[in-house]
């Protein structure tokens, strides 16, 4: 009769891999144990006796990749070690078999280091992935600028000059989205489409970097399988009502057909269905003061939504909210607007009824925005062009539509000029609001622009004929 309590602990092992280091300066073999507060690596003796004390280490990839990458963020001096990846039953032999190719090296040996280790360039493609996230300020170059075709830019109506002073140039070379809508020009010759759109560069089949349009659609399309997915009905609502899709799916590369665990959201700039690979999550062990457990992270890590408490703003205030992590943004956001108040679109509008405080990133003044409440024209300075040139001109607030106009000229002096003509009066008198004059009382047909008189004989006899006595009806005796 088998030993249950075996039977556990060998599953586990079966399902575990151990990580083994290769400490370059000590030239030995060890099996990692953990990471100090100090970033320090841990490790033990690769020995039967101290397998307890073995990190192991989920087998599935995605999750494997995630762990491994947060891991060696968190390592001080990662390049002084090389990381091998072990099945728990084979740890302890294996490392024996690895200090003998360094201690002896050998071409069979070499085939053996090669087969279990972590190579570095993924760890370093990982490290820089989850640093483009954080602070993409400090993140390499994926592209250089001179791979871009900029001559077919031009003819979208893009320049390398207008993307640098857009500030858009430097986050498509990191390998980003722009996060905002850019003005495209497509000119076919024979027509001309223009078109809002977020911008991204990618590498073609040929390995040619080539600019991707990610222009606003409708609405996002859920109704057809979305690289091998379907949308279930619960899909569709977490996507319309959060953004986000909350749950782990595999999508099949059409190309390669690997499957892929994702995560999907929905770009609401352009309502773009995104995917991102689970392997390219990383979730932050502390929130706005709140250092997450293990278990909150695995929740994010699924995509599902999380209630955090006790949360601390930039102002020094508490508060709690929803965070999910989006595959649009690459990031962990907050979901307060969307999950907890659950505001409509009109709800979202609506909060936003008065005049502005805020115009084309210019603050306005106290006295400013007073004027604007009260429906007054406010001249505005220091405004700034999307190529970085100021302008000025003055604004106006139109309660009805909850819209701020602008204009180059201030329109109250602009009404005043436009004043209509005594003849301009009388055509609108009388063609539009039922008046008459004098003159033109008994014409028939539309007045002419500025006519104030009988504009021909025809005229001139329908309003002497208007004028004349009318004749008696009495009957004849």
């Amino acid at each position: 009769m088998s030993d249950p309590i075996k039977d556990v602990l060998k599953t586990q092992e079966e399902l575990s891999d151990i990580l083994l280091v290769f400490d370059k300066e000590k030239k030995k073999i060890m099996a990692v144990k953990g990471i100090d507060q100090n970033g320090n690596l841990e490790t033990v003796e690769p020995t039967r006796k101290n397998e307890n004390q073995f990190m192991r280490v989920d087998k599935q990839g995605d999750l494997f990749s995630n762990f491994f990458s947060n891991f060696f963020s968190q390592l001080k001096n990662p390049t002084n070690f090389s990381f091998f990846k072990i099945p728990a039953l084979l740890a302890v032999d294996t490392s024996k078999e690895l200090q003998k190719q360094i201690d002896n090296p050998t071409a069979e040996g070499e085939q053996l280091m090669k087969q279990h280790q972590i190579k570095e360039d993924k760890q370093k493609n990982e490290i820089n992935m989850e640093t483009a996230q954080t602070n993409p300020e400090t993140s390499e170059y994926k592209y250089k600028p001179e791979q871009i075709d900029w001559e077919t830019l031009n003819h979208l109506g893009l320049s390398k000059e207008k993307l640098e002073k857009m500030s858009l140039l430097d986050p498509l070379l990191k390998g980003y989205k722009t996060n905002e809508l850019v003005p495209v020009s497509l000119n076919l010759g024979t027509a001309v489409t223009k078109m809002d759109a977020r911008l991204s560069l990618k590498q073609n089949d040929e390995g040619q970097v080539v600019l991707a349009i990610h222009g606003i659609r409708k609405g996002p399309n859920l109704n057809f399988p979305f690289f091998g997915h379907e949308f279930s009905k619960e899909d569709k609502d977490n996507l319309l009502q959060t953004g986000n899709m909350g749950r782990v799916v595999n999508l099949t590369n059409p190309k390669t057909n690997e499957v892929m665990p994702s995560i999907i959201s929905i770009d609401r700039l352009t309502n773009e269905v995104v995917a991102l690979r689970t392997d390219f999550i990383k979730i932050p062990d502390e929130i706005k003061g709140v250092k997450l457990s293990e278990q909150q992270k695995q929740t994010l890590m699924e995509g599902k939504p999380l209630e955090l408490e006790g949360m601390i703003s930039k102002k020094g205030t508490a508060f709690d909210a929803s965070v999910q992590f989006n595959a649009d943004k690459r990031f962990v956001e907050f979901l307060f607007d969307r999950n907890d108040t659950k505001l409509t679109q009109s709800n979202l509008q609506s909060q936003t009824q008065g005049a502005p405080k805020n115009f084309r990133d210019k603050e306005l003044d106290n006295e400013q925005h007073q004027k604007l409440k009260d429906g007054q024209t406010v001249y505005v300075s220091g405004l700034v062009d999307k190529k970085g040139k100021e302008y000025n001109g003055y604004i106006t607030y139109n309660k009805e539509t909850n819209k701020t106009d602008f204009s180059f000229q201030n329109p109250d002096k602009i009404k005043d000029q436009i004043k209509p003509s005594e003849a301009h009066k009388t055509q609108t008198a009388v063609n539009s609001e039922g008046k008459t004059n004098e003159a033109t009382s008994n014409i028939k047909e539309p007045l002419k622009s500025g006519q104030i008189n009988p504009d021909d004989k025809k005229q001139q006899q329908q309003q002497e004929e208007s004028n004349a006595p009318a004749k008696s009806k009495g009957r004849k005796i």
